[in-house]
């Protein structure tokens, strides 16, 4: 597994019931989350975070993802969340999505939009993360990464830049839309992991030019080290070594930094590679 590992790329038909809720009008802004999959991951960090600051949640998660890796699917996961954000007040629509289809997009928008509104911000927490290097990565491993990581967020981004209805900026500073997706510079031995993570920046940074008569923001995120159940006790002391502040980062570091970004206080930061790492060195 890797540094900054985002589990779950977020359909294929789930065998556990989320509960449906209507889409009535709404005074809270609503917030698409890719890669919800476990309730430890950050994902889930970020949907709770958003959740308790008013925004209503619609996630994406990928069960089979979670099955081939090593820690397993979490039965019941996506219902557990929905639960937690109901809890917190928002209103939630769980979307299984099988990332590698070039129309999941679509799609996600269309039941995310139908079940809660319009997206206001769009956070990319979804990953394909499987370890290799150089000489031992296939071309099914390489291409469904960049699938996964690449393509599919850039056609999510593409889809919100299409359907975004927020007030416009046109240059004044008062835009509301916002787009976070989490990265990772790790690259040895997790060469697909890392090239198409790096891909994923440079879409994310155009973003913050190209979207901007719209009224979007968009910034990237290094989460640095996060224990999310993949590290072993060897990687887990090595890295808390590494770390000033001695200590690995949890869920919910990366979650109060996407939720000031969405924030209008957090209007002014854009087009930004952010490190919140607690100083780990590469």
């Amino acid at each position: 597994m890797t540094i900054n590992e985002q589990p779950s790329a977020a359909p294929e038909p789930t065998s556990e019931p989320v509960p449906e809720q209507a889409a009535p009008e709404s005074a809270r802004p609503v917030a698409l989350i890719t890669g919800v999959g476990r309730s430890i991951g950050i994902g889930a960090g970020i949907a709770r975070q958003l959740a308790a600051s008013g925004w209503e949640i619609a996630f994406t998660y990928w069960t089979p993802y979670d099955r081939r890796m090593e820690w397993g699917a979490e039965d019941g996961a996506a219902a557990a969340i929905a639960k937690q954000l109901a809890d917190a007040g928002a209103r939630t629509a769980a979307i299984e999505a099988d990332l590698t289809g070039p129309d999941a997009p679509t799609r996600i928008f269309d039941e995310a939009e139908q079940r809660l509104g319009p997206v206001t911000a769009l956070v990319l927490s979804h990953a394909e993360s499987v370890d290799s290097g150089l000489l031992d990565t296939t071309v099914e491993a390489f291409d469904r990464h960049f699938a996964v990581n690449t393509r599919a967020s850039w056609l999510l981004i593409r889809e919100y830049g299409l359907r975004f209805r927020g007030e416009p900026g046109a240059g004044g500073g008062t835009g509301t839309g916002r787009i976070v997706a989490l990265t990772s510079d790790h690259t040895v031995g997790n060469l697909p992991y890392g090239a198409s993570k790096g891909a994923l920046d440079r879409i994310t940074l155009a973003a913050a030019h190209e979207l901007a008569h719209l009224g979007v923001t968009a910034n990237v995120i290094n989460p640095g080290p996060v224990d999310t159940g993949w590290m072993n006790d060897e990687l887990r002391t090595a890295l808390t070594r590494g770390t000033p502040l001695g200590r690995l980062g949890t869920p919910r570091d990366t979650a109060h930094l996407v939720d000031f970004l969405c924030s209008p206080q957090g209007q002014w930061v854009n087009g930004q590679l952010l490190k919140s790492n607690g100083g780990a060195a590469s």
